[in-house]
């Protein structure tokens, strides 16, 4: 099967906690042996069903991509900033399940994520990307529009090394209700 078939079947959908054990296998494997991420131990089931509940009480959205019913990847966008003036302004997360990078999941969930989060009113989201050297979430947030808009040097160590984290913007398009 090639990968625009294969993508053609992946669905994407909102998650729900039955999703949470896929959801956190996926993210274990990406703290563990990845740098998109700075958080070193990864959390349990526990854990993540409690991050969920107060992304979903806050009206953020968190998606599943899904096919033949097995959860390959997911996204969210959650608060960029705790202060109020923030409160428009949303930071995203993708991550993919091993072994199914670069067949465009990411992009599509990214799409989605972005559609949604312009629906419910938020105006802008940033990607904070750990690693500079992190190519593949760099090009996935360029090819959807977002524009660099920092480096910040040195500032995680993980992995017996220190990385940079590039900050990326992409303002969100108006919906009619935005309009009005």
């Amino acid at each position: 099967m090639s990968d625009t078939e294969f993508l053609q079947g992946v669905v994407i959908r909102d998650c729900v906690e039955e999703d949470i054990p896929a959801v956190t296998a996926i993210y274990r494997h990406a703290v563990l042996n990845g740098t998109g991420t700075f958080e070193i131990e990864p959390p349990g089931e526990a854990e993540m069903k409690i991050r969920r509940r107060v992304m979903l009480a806050s009206n953020y959205p968190y998606l599943i991509a899904e096919s033949d019913r097995k959860v390959v990847g997911y996204a969210y966008a959650n608060s960029y900033r705790p202060r109020e003036a923030y409160a428009k302004t949303i930071e995203n997360s993708v991550y993919v399940r091993d072994g199914f990078h670069d067949r465009g999941i990411g992009q599509k969930l990214l799409a989605a994520l972005i559609d949604v989060a312009a629906e419910r009113g938020f105006r802008q989201m940033i990607a904070i990307i750990g690693d500079s050297e992190n190519a593949g979430s760099i090009r996935l947030h360029e090819k959807l529009g977002f524009a660099r808009a920092g480096l910040l040097r040195a500032v995680g160590h993980k992995h017996e090394r220190w990385l940079d984290t590039i900050l990326m913007q992409l303002e969100l398009p108006l919906v009619e209700s935005d309009m009005i």
